[in-house]
């Protein structure tokens, strides 16, 4: 009877192990996807103009060209 509970507490505390380790790994996750989106709105906010501006130009560029 001994050796099964050994067995059942060493199975219980593995996956208590487990769980923490995937919390955890969720949490890291989260935080880079938040500094990426962060990352991503400072330089969108920064650049968002001179972006527009090249794309317009490319179009403009694109149409007069198709028209002639």
């Amino acid at each position: 009877m001994q050796k099964i509970n050994d067995i059942v507490t060493r199975f219980l505390v593995k996956f208590q192990e487990m769980k923490e380790e995937s919390g955890q790994t969720l949490v890291e996750y989260g935080l880079i996807v938040a500094l990426l989106s962060i990352a991503a709105i400072v330089i969108l906010a920064t650049l968002g103009n001179d972006i527009v501006a090249v794309f317009t130009e490319v179009s403009t560029q694109l149409q007069s060209a198709i028209t002639t």
